[in-house]
């Protein structure tokens, strides 16, 4: 696979949840590396990824990520939790390739310059 098609993972984490997932992972590395640190105990972060096609189309080429994150972090007198899931849709691209925006959308003029056939009213 040309590394040009794959899926670029910084800008696939920044685009879950809007943005935010980014966020909470920060946060909860934060949390962790902290407790870690104050408590002499191992803590844990755990992503996990579930995709699922949109529909039952291949033609709308979209798939369902349900973004899960998990930690432990630990405390004084044993550990804290929390988990966290949200989802986002996002397009499979050519390759493979997971982006919050189709790369290709069509071709909306001719070299003309009228609209495309297919997108003539009828």
């Amino acid at each position: 696979m040309s590394s040009e098609r794959a899926t670029n993972v910084p800008d696939f984490i920044g685009e879950l949840d809007g943005g935010v997932f980014e966020n909470k992972i920060s946060m909860a590395l934060s949390e962790v590396a902290f407790g870690v640190l104050n408590n002499g105990q191992k803590g844990k972060v755990t992503l996990t990824l579930e995709l699922d096609r949109m529909s039952n189309s291949v033609d709308e080429k979209r798939v369902m990520i349900k973004h899960k994150l998990a930690y432990v972090r630990p405390t004084p007198r044993g550990k804290s939790s929390e988990e966290d899931t949200t989802e986002t849709p996002m397009y499979v691209n050519r390759g493979g390739k997971l982006t919050i925006l189709q790369e290709d959308q069509g071709q909306l003029l001719t070299l003309a310059g009228e609209p495309d056939g297919k997108l003539r009213a009828k």
